[in-house]
């Protein structure tokens, strides 16, 4: 994990105890009384359960703070959903899953290109707490209002499955939710989701359908607005593996992501070519072909805002952070501590509980889209089992730029790829 742009450095890391001392960062009784905190997320058995953390008096913090807002800007398949929870889980902040999910799918088949003004406008109205810009793009029909179970993400979305909009609930016990459970809330109006959000002092936004740091210039210049971004980004090559691992569920976006490609750009053609004709001894066909012709777009975009962050302009400075998903699942209350620092936030120990136990599971996941507890070092290699060859290396030359700078090593031979005893991964030059 690293940052740019005339950030502050973050707040402390995780020293060894002293002999004989508890370890800080596993409180109540060490690891093991930690991963039970936790243990029913990690089977997949959420059932609400967590620790509260004590002291919290209001979720706006004090009367009159200037309110931090916080956009976490990556792509599909970058461990952007575990990263989420660290603010979702947070009972200071208010937390929107994708919202802007709902602008793709009422202007489909839109490219991803000719969205980001609607995307930044949507943006726009959502960190002034303006809720009634989802009514806009609703899909439910006209004259139908959409309530709080309308929005996507609602049913993981801890403020509306908490008390006061819900019962199933409290915001200030840390614990991942059952969305079976969410589902069964009653539907709330946008107001009374738009009261709730005026109560916090911290508002984050997580998305991946923002593809140009520039599109948020206008809304980290206005001077009413308090905006910092967080910039998540993986291996790109552990991306492609994971979009062709959900590619039914990313279908439609994928097309609109390939879409925006320039069709004036000389490229290489795809290497296994048995994807794009549809090939079925992989059982991916047209859909691997698009899931990786996406990281042609995803990975241009990448390295267009890595350059703005090498040469930052006034509205980015200090108001910029990188976090690399294999930092954060390698250190993650490490991690966790720099990033809350970036953005304002105190660590609770149940917050460090949460993020330690969400990498300490174990295995690594069938399901793409459940976000549950990880074994880390299964997460950063598994892309380099799942894919062939010529897999990785039409991703390498789509993404060589952003590999160089954030610091993925490309990959000599078949035998490299296989050797999971040698790293890839190296200091970034960023």
């Amino acid at each position: 994990m690293f940052r740019r742009a005339g950030a502050a450095a973050g707040a402390g890391t995780r020293p060894p105890p002293p002999r004989g001392a508890p370890d800080p960062a596993v409180h109540c009784g060490g690891r093991g009384a930690a991963a039970r905190v936790t243990a029913a997320a990690a089977n997949g058995e959420r059932r609400g359960g967590g620790a509260a953390i004590s002291g919290r008096t209001s979720a706006g913090g004090p009367a009159g703070a200037r309110r931090q807002l916080v956009y976490v800007f990556t792509t599909w398949r970058s461990g952007s959903s575990f990263f989420g929870e660290l603010f979702n889980q947070n009972p200071e902040v208010f937390f929107l899953y994708e919202p802007v999910w709902h602008v793709w799918q009422k202007l489909y088949p839109g490219d991803a290109v000719s969205l980001q003004g609607a995307a930044r406008d949507m943006l726009s109205s959502l960190y002034r707490c303006d809720l009634s810009v989802f009514q806009l793009y609703s899909t439910a029909g006209a004259g139908k209002n959409l309530t709080t179970l309308g929005i996507f993400g609602a049913a993981t979305n801890k403020v509306i499955c908490s008390s006061p909009l819900c019962p199933a609930y409290r915001k200030e016990v840390v614990g991942m939710v059952d969305d079976r459970v969410c589902k069964k809330c009653p539907p709330q109006r946008l107001s009374r989701f738009q009261e709730e959000c005026h109560k916090y002092r911290t508002l984050v936004i997580k998305g991946v359908r923002v593809f140009d740091l520039a599109v948020l210039a206008p809304l980290m210049r206005d001077p009413t607005l308090d905006l910092k971004v967080i910039h998540l980004v993986r291996d790109p090559r552990a991306v492609a593996s994971s979009r062709i691992k959900s590619r039914h569920g990313l279908i439609r976006e994928s097309l609109q992501v390939v879409r925006s490609r320039d069709p004036h750009i000389h490229r290489m053609p795809f290497l296994d070519a048995g994807h794009k004709l549809g090939g079925k001894k992989e059982g991916g066909g047209g859909s691997d072909y698009h899931a990786l012709g996406a990281m042609e777009v995803i990975c241009s975009s990448m390295a267009k805002t890595l350059q703005t962050a090498l040469h930052p302009p006034d509205w980015l400075q200090g108001n910029y952070m990188v976090v690399r998903y294999e930092d954060l699942v390698v250190e993650p209350i490490k991690t966790l501590r720099q990033v809350y620092s970036f953005v304002n936030l105190s660590v609770s120990p149940e917050m460090e509980k949460f993020a330690l136990n969400m990498t300490s599971g174990p295995g690594y996941s069938s399901k793409p889209f459940v976000v549950s507890a990880r074994n880390a070092t299964q997460a950063l290699s598994a892309w380099r089992t799942a894919l062939s060859y010529q897999q990785i290396k039409q991703v390498e030359e789509y993404c060589h730029q952003p590999m160089v700078l954030l610091g993925y090593e490309r990959a000599g031979s078949p035998e490299e790829v296989k050797d999971l005893s040698r790293t890839l991964l190296r200091k970034p030059r960023l």
